[in-house]
């Protein structure tokens, strides 16, 4: 049996002196939801291009989900929709998994 791979992201000015906190708190939710979590990527506000790089560690690194502290690690505090195209999105607070559908397509939200 294979176990899926997952990565973590934050922004470090959200987490602030929380920081290692969210890190510990990502990695015990991907152990308890069965995935091996490869590495989590932490970004300051010095970081061009965040949610480029996520993507570009989910393709490297066969990822199938990304654990986050909080949707407000995002901009404008939501989900990118770029993101969940190629990985389901687990928030760790609030235990909310943004899931892609497996033809990669996303749902229509028609205003809910």
């Amino acid at each position: 049996m294979t176990t899926s791979r997952a990565i973590g992201y934050l922004q470090q000015e959200i987490s602030g002196t929380h920081e290692e906190w969210d890190k510990a708190q990502i990695r015990r939710l991907a152990e308890r939801f069965g995935y091996d979590l490869t590495k989590i990527l932490a970004f300051g506000p010095e970081v061009d291009r965040p949610i480029h790089r996520v993507r570009v560690a989910v393709d490297r690194t066969g990822a199938e989900a990304v654990f986050t502290p909080s949707a407000e690690h995002f901009d404008g505090g939501e989900v990118p929709a770029d993101l969940m195209q190629v990985a389901d999105v687990i928030t760790v607070n609030d235990e909310r998994t943004y899931a892609r559908y497996p033809t990669g397509q996303l749902p229509e939200f028609n205003g809910a």
